[in-house]
């Protein structure tokens, strides 16, 4: 069904966009490489439960917490409509 000027399946296009850029940076998220023994932030030894448990940690749980809490993500697809671009 469409809607107006878009094109059949133009809804579904924005949703799949929208779901494949989420899955692009929850995986650029994901740590790469060896663990460190020790917080590149502020210097504590990372327990090595933690290192096992998440290959490529490079940050203590302070730190990681603290970084979590700073990210910010606005959940808009910025190539959908012109409508969606201008919220």
């Amino acid at each position: 069904m469409a809607g107006g000027f878009a094109k059949d399946g133009a809804v579904q296009d924005q949703i799949d966009a929208t779901v494949e850029d989420a899955v692009k940076r929850a995986r650029s998220g994901i740590p790469k490489g060896e663990s460190l023994a020790h917080c590149e932030e502020c210097g504590k030894k990372i327990p090595q439960a933690r290192r096992d448990a998440v290959p490529g940690v490079r940050l203590c749980v302070g730190c990681q917490t603290e970084l979590d809490k700073e990210e910010v993500f606005s959940g808009y697809n910025r190539r959908g409509s012109k409508d969606s671009q201008l919220r």
